[in-house]
């Protein structure tokens, strides 16, 4: 655990963004974590959906150190073998056709949004269109990502924001529909709601929605930087509802660990954007993409979207367990590898227990419990993790 000392050093130099728990982690092997201490930690966070296949896989560290004895950059004013496999890559997957590669998935939304606007500008030669996206959404801290997401507590201090944008209850269609007028531009939403406590879309929901961005030229923007790349059990999780969206973002477990992220662009929407008015100096650079190709092998070769179906049903079961055992855990739900446990009081204390036994967990609000593994879990791994949220469970109750 992190001395008082050691957190007094960290703090004093890094600004206070974040409340962190009192742990410096030190190395990670397989699906567990060790501090600094030499204690190991089951990992049940993968750093926010981002670590799909856990710590210290050689075949990955292998791929990146080979690229690192080539070439790390050279910007985007020239081509590179890595880049170009990638976004093939990652287009083939999504069944979409041309990406831009970014260095987060807050980078990912503003491209879409961009997208969204010069697509509508093209149009008429107007820029006041508006875009439609959710209550109680999240798509990061940027101004244009901040301004599109459905947390008024987030966006309150930046105001204004980047402006037209309408909020529409998650899963309301009729809401939906009456926001939309002459000016939308697009509908943006994540396919299943990550930090707004895991709600996945309904399928009538995204398919209606799907048939109304067609009907009226509007783009379907859907936002899969957490639950994309696997973590429902199917690569990206619009593939669950049968439709394509014009334009999705992609992050977190794209690089697994690397920064990078991405927004794909489908036939409708592949145009929008000219020379100048999109760019980034880092953004698909050749380390970076070398891990994006490395990934997409890795799923194949190692058949991770069997393993989270197998799994997911496992863990689903036995989270209904500890419905059904504890009235203090009001409910469970979710996709894949992405799963919430809703309890009927705050689950801080429950994380912190769960903590110092030795479990990684994480929040999503006050009262979700977010488990987000890496996608190479097993059953043991989930009897274990149940093993220790249990004892925790009953020992606060």
């Amino acid at each position: 655990m992190v001395t008082n000392e050691f957190k007094n050093y960290a703090e004093a130099a890094i600004i206070h963004t974040y409340n962190r728990f009192p742990v410096a982690f030190d190395h990670g092997d397989g699906v567990y974590l060790y501090d600094t201490d030499g204690r190991r930690y089951l990992d049940f966070a993968a750093g926010i959906a981002v670590n799909a296949f856990g710590y210290n896989v050689e075949e990955y560290k292998d791929a990146l150190k080979a690229q690192i004895d080539k070439l790390m950059h050279v910007s985007n004013l020239y081509y590179t073998e890595p880049m170009a496999k990638a976004a093939h890559k990652l287009a083939e997957a999504s069944g979409l056709k041309r990406v831009f590669f970014t260095n987060s998935g807050t980078e990912a939304i503003e491209g879409a949004i961009k997208v969204a606007r010069k697509y509508a500008f093209k149009k008429d030669g107007t820029t006041d269109h508006e875009i439609i996206a959710m209550e109680h959404s999240f798509h990061g801290r940027s101004m244009g990502a901040l301004s599109v997401t459905g947390n008024a507590h987030y966006r309150e201090a930046f105001q204004p924001g980047i402006g037209n944008i309408v909020f529409a209850e998650y899963n309301n269609l009729e809401d939906v529909k009456s926001k939309i007028t002459d000016k939308t531009c697009a509908i943006l939403f994540e396919t299943v709601q990550g930090e707004g406590g895991i709600y996945p879309g309904e399928k009538e929901f995204i398919q209606e929605i799907r048939k109304i961005c067609d009907e009226k030229d509007i783009l379907l923007i859907l936002d899969e930087i957490q639950c994309g790349m696997g973590r429902t059990g199917k690569m990206f999780a619009y593939q669950h509802y049968g439709i394509l969206p014009d334009v999705m973002t992609s992050a977190k477990a794209l690089g697994c660990g690397v920064p990078v992220g991405a927004f794909v662009v489908g036939e409708k929407a592949e145009n929008a954007l000219e020379p100048g008015d999109h760019g980034s100096t880092y953004g698909g650079n050749p380390f970076v993409t070398t891990a994006v190709c490395k990934v997409f092998e890795m799923f194949e070769s190692r058949g991770v979207l069997e393993n989270v179906n197998e799994v997911s049903a496992y863990l689903d079961e036995k989270l209904q367990a500890l419905v059904k055992k504890y009235d203090v855990v009001k409910a469970t739900r979710g996709l894949g590898l992405m799963r919430a446990l809703e309890m009927n009081v705050p689950v801080g204390p429950y994380v912190n227990k769960a903590l110092e036994k030795g479990l990684l967990i994480i929040s999503a609000g006050t009262h979700i419990i977010r488990f987000v593994p890496p996608l190479v879990i097993t059953k043991d791994n989930v009897d274990e993790m149940i093993g220790i949220l249990d004892k925790c469970l009953g020992e606060i109750e």
